[in-house]
């Protein structure tokens, strides 16, 4: 990966792949991510990222507006967070066999882990959380879509993507964000389904779109959810 500017654009070159058509993503954190096709070279990826200027601004206009509304939540008794695109409070309790755990519609947090570690190990007790419980059920839902994409993935891991929410390797091992727990279960599937399908297209092409419908027809409005309110799927 590089960095480059053309005119006012600033943008990371990913390495090219083998595809038709020039991928331009605006990342989660507003960065301007372009992946090419193999043949071109680093300037005309430059002349094509210019070409595309006003898309871009377009895009980065509307992702501002978006992250305005980034949420704070605060550690404290009756802060809402989300699983499964539910909401459930926070209560601190002073005696548990786990650091945190979702009972009786509420997470149920160790005091002693937020006296003695802050806000940092309250933190990492949700993340936990979201893996420890998210790995069986994405699991199982990878492996049913799977069969209706056609493909055959490989393992399934959860951990921190930065500002992707899923990611698939050209081996078939498939990573998701921990904060696609937070999402409702039809987003999770969503994101299940457009990884699977990049086992069949590494690129964002109408090919890939298409495979993407076959599956999900109402992708688009799940897709848009996830652009809009992908903010708010947050610690």
């Amino acid at each position: 990966m590089q960095l480059r500017q053309i005119r006012d654009i600033k943008y990371q070159l990913l390495p090219g792949a083998d595809r038709q058509t020039t991928d331009i993503v605006i990342e989660r954190d507003g960065l301007i991510s372009v992946r090419p096709p193999l043949r071109m070279t680093p300037e005309q990826v430059d002349e094509t990222v210019f070409s595309k200027r006003m898309w871009i601004y377009r895009n980065l206009a509307e992702w501002r507006d978006l992250n305005a509304t980034h949420v704070i939540r605060e550690w404290v008794n009756g802060e809402s967070f989300r699983y499964l695109g539910s909401s459930y409070r926070l209560l601190f309790v002073n005696d548990q066999d786990e650091p945190l755990k979702l009972k009786d519609g509420r997470f149920q947090l160790q005091r002693s882990i937020i006296e003695s570690g802050g806000k940092d190990a309250a933190h990492q007790s949700f993340i936990s959380f979201y893996k420890e419980k998210g790995l069986s059920r994405l699991t199982k839902r990878v492996s049913y879509f799977a069969s209706k994409v056609g493909v055959i993935p490989g393992s399934v891991t959860i951990k921190d993507l930065g500002y992707r929410w899923a990611s698939c390797l050209k081996g078939g091992d498939l990573h998701f964000h921990w904060k696609c727990l937070m999402a409702p279960l039809s987003i999770i599937d969503y994101i299940i389904v457009h990884e699977l399908c990049h086992l069949h297209h590494r690129d964002h092409s109408d090919a890939f779109w298409n495979e993407v419908d076959k599956v999900i027809p109402d992708y688009r409005e799940r897709k848009e959810w996830l652009r809009i309110r992908g903010v708010e799927l947050d610690l």
